[in-house]
Parts: C-alpha cells; sequence; structure tokens
C-alpha cells in the first residue's frame, strides 16, 4: 500500500504564511500525497502551486469552531471552490449537536451540501469533545446529509482520533462515508492500524509527521 495516497496535509495555523504554503505544495507535488487542506485565504495560491491535478485541494469553512451562521458558510464555500477547491471541510455545530437541536444541525449542514453542488464535503465531527452518544447523533446526521467524508478531528482541541472512536464511527456509517482520521497519527505504524479499520485518509499537519510516514 502506497501510504502518500492516504495522506492528507493540513496546514491551518492562524499564522500560517505564503512561505508555509509554498512549502507545502512542493513537499505535496514531491510525495504525490492524496489532498492538501487550507484556510479559503490560500486557496487561490494553492492552486497555483500544484502542479498535479490529482491533488486536491480542501478548504475549511467557518473553522475551527463551526459557530459561524449557514449563509456565512455557504459564501465562503462557493468563494473557495470558485478560487480552485475541490473539496470543501465545514466543522459541526457543536453548541447545537450538544443542544440536541439535530434539526438545525442537519439543515446546516445539509444546506452547505446543496450550494456546493457535487462538490465533495466533509464534516468535522471534533471527536474530543464529544461522548459515545454524540458521536453516534453527529454520524446519523452526516449520513441523513448525505455528506461525503467525516473527518473526526480539527487539530485545535485537546486532543484527536482514537481507534476505538474510528470503531464507533465506522459502525454507525458501516461505508456509506468515507472517514479522515486527524490529529495524533504521527508514524506508518499507527497509521496502518488506521487504514486497516477502514479509514481512507490519514491526516497530518507538518512535514515532520510525513517524512516520518514515509520512513
Amino acid at each position: 500500500m502506497n501510504i502518500f495516497e492516504h495522506i492528507e496535509f493540513t496546514q491551518l495555523n492562524p499564522a500560517t504564511t505564503e512561505r508555509d504554503i509554498i512549502d507545502l505544495c512542493l513537499l505535496a507535488n514531491e510525495q504525490q500525497l492524496r489532498t492538501v487542506c487550507v484556510n479559503s485565504s490560500y486557496v487561490s495560491l494553492t492552486k497555483e502551486l500544484l502542479n498535479n491535478n490529482n491533488i486536491g485541494i480542501c478548504s475549511v469553512i467557518g473553522f475551527p469552531f463551526g459557530a459561524t451562521d449557514t449563509a456565512s458558510k455557504i459564501h465562503e464555500a462557493q468563494a473557495a471552490i470558485a478560487n480552485g477547491a475541490s473539496e470543501i471541510d465545514m466543522v459541526i455545530n457543536l453548541g447545537l449537536l450538544k443542544s440536541r437541536n439535530y434539526v438545525s444541525v442537519l439543515k446546516d449542514i445539509s444546506d452547505v451540501k446543496l450550494a456546493i453542488g457535487t462538490t465533495p464535503l466533509k464534516v468535522t465531527l471534533e471527536v474530543s469533545e464529544l461522548n459515545k452518544n454524540e458521536i453516534i447523533k453527529a454520524c446519523q446526521i452526516c449520513m441523513d446529509a448525505k455528506v461525503d467524508y467525516i473527518k473526526t478531528s480539527t487539530g485545535f482541541s485537546k486532543s484527536g482520533v482514537t481507534l476505538t472512536v474510528i470503531k464507533i464511527i465506522k459502525k454507525t456509517i458501516k461505508n456509506t462515508i468515507k472517514i479522515c482520521a486527524f490529529h495524533g497519527i504521527d508514524d506508518e505504524e499507527t497509521a496502518f492500524k488506521y487504514l486497516d479499520l477502514g479509514v481512507d485518509r490519514i491526516g497530518v499537519s507538518s512535514e515532520f509527521k510525513i517524512r516520518k510516514v514515509a520512513a
């Protein structure tokens, strides 16, 4: 198995510079990574720098808390796509989910999904902030919204993915939605454990981590 076909490099630090994006794209081109994930302000530059159309460009919207209103998320998503994003990543509205306002959570996701048409939509759950039942409910909502990917974490919370969390998600969604495991996978051995559970992508957030996986 070629590990790089499953790597999503996430460069979302608020202090990310243009030099960081250049380095990201150089690495992505060199290693033929699956996807890069950037803030929407850097989509155009990323598109310009990537010389391989097979490398996806994911843009986050309403990041990192998911608490912005739906109209703002839609505007940001459509602008990112116009600038070259091939995939959109939105964070689930944790406050509404914990309020058990499931109708509003579903509408938020579904409206974004409808607005971006055939562009794949990834929804980040921030699993460290959810209990088992909340993770299951979030997955069920994502199934109802017909999202393309579930991502486990933003990287901005207290912890990230665990093998137990992936088992819960996989049991809930079966094979209806792909999974991106993120935050805390630091080496090749660990990455393959997640891939063996049925994860489609492994998220990493530094060149060191990618080169460590590549060793």
